[in-house]
């Protein structure tokens, strides 16, 4: 019995009457994913202006909502969704969880009533692909009930022990498949790892320098502890066409940390971070769009090899194909970036 759907059905709907899936990703900006809590009124009176500042609106319905206000915030998702142009910039929804009492209603309340402006439904807690089977299959009944025209895709957060153990069958499970994104407080808690800390590194994780002379101090370097699961969700995001980005950074007061971490991220193929607080807003614009010397630098590779074959020397540098595409991938985003963002375009010379 084959594990999924044949190559010849992959991309066929799962009802009659909803959209066609994508068979290449809509191209979007998505540096920032911004949680707001909708049942917040005051903050759901900003969106307008939040939108035109960030890449991703996200109304958040799961953890930091209260239980009882799980219905308020539904209901102010769909107001803020129905009540605002959103234009360029995305606008998703993370939901409750499977297992939880409020998902389904999430789900088909929001598809009937703003099913054609929601980009992406941010499933959390994804354990392996049947989760990701059954919300690809109820949005497809809904999509085609509702009338939506475009496909809802689908984003899984990787925040337990065997969710990251099934990682590349996640990828693979359906062509709604939008991204991935590392929860690394629940996966902590999943993992039994000592820290309460939500991202970012932690003062006794490190290596030791080797012991010098008698009496000297030895050295402390603090390591990463999300380098293995950040690289393992790339690997499986970038081998199925998927999007990787790095989840919440918990502390607000410390710019300089939350900004090492997005740069890790970034670093190792990451496309963006989420953005819990505004402060952390400017901190991934700045993160996850490319340096303007990277960006003249790969410029000179492209117009050296416009073909991207043979070998060039360039500032006594050997560049060739492959560093060729190391260039390309930095001049596409910046590209992407300079289509929303008039100061970079000026700085990248776009």
């Amino acid at each position: 019995m084959a594990a999924s759907r044949t190559p010849a059905k992959f991309y066929s709907p799962l009802a009659i009457g909803a959209p066609e899936p994508y068979r290449a990703q809509p191209v979007r900006l998505e540096r920032m994913i911004h949680f707001v809590p909708p049942h917040n009124e005051k903050i759901r009176s900003k969106i307008k202006d939040i939108a035109g500042q960030v890449d991703v609106v996200l109304g958040n319905l799961e953890d930091a909502i209260p239980a009882d206000q799980k219905q308020a915030a539904r209901a102010g998702f769909i107001a803020m969704a129905q009540e605002n142009d959103f234009g360029t910039t995305g606008l998703w929804t993370r939901i409750n969880c499977l297992n939880s009492p409020w998902m389904l209603d999430d789900v088909t309340e929001i598809v009937a009533a703003a099913g054609n402006k929601l980009d992406v439904i941010m499933l959390p807690k994804v354990e392996g692909p049947w989760d990701i089977h059954y919300l690809d299959q109820l949005l497809a009944q809904l999509e085609a009930r509702n009338g939506v025209t475009k496909p809802i895709m689908i984003h899984a957060i990787l925040e337990t022990a065997e969710g990251v153990n099934n990682v590349e069958a996640i990828a693979a499970a359906s062509p709604r498949m939008h991204g991935m994104s590392l929860g690394p407080a629940d996966l902590a808690a999943s993992r039994g790892m000592k820290t309460t800390r939500v991202g970012g590194g932690h003062p006794d994780y490190g290596v030791l320098a080797d012991a010098g002379s008698a009496g000297s101090q030895r050295a402390f370097y603090q390591q990463d502890l999300w380098h293995y699961t950040v690289g393992k969700m790339v690997d499986a995001c970038l081998a199925y066409g998927l999007k990787p980005f790095y989840g919440p950074f918990g502390d607000f007061s410390d710019g300089a940390a939350c900004e090492a971490q997005f740069r890790n991220a970034f670093l190792q193929g990451c496309l963006g971070a989420w953005s819990l607080h505004p402060t952390q807003i400017d901190i991934a614009k700045r993160v996850f769009s490319p340096d303007e010397k990277e960006v003249a630098f790969a410029k000179r590779i492209l117009d050296a090899m416009p073909d991207g074959t043979g070998a060039v020397m360039i500032d006594g540098k050997m560049q060739d194909d492959a560093t060729w595409k190391q260039a390309k991938v930095i001049v596409d985003l910046a590209r992407l970036v300079a289509t929303k963002d008039p100061e970079k375009a000026a700085a990248y010379g776009l």
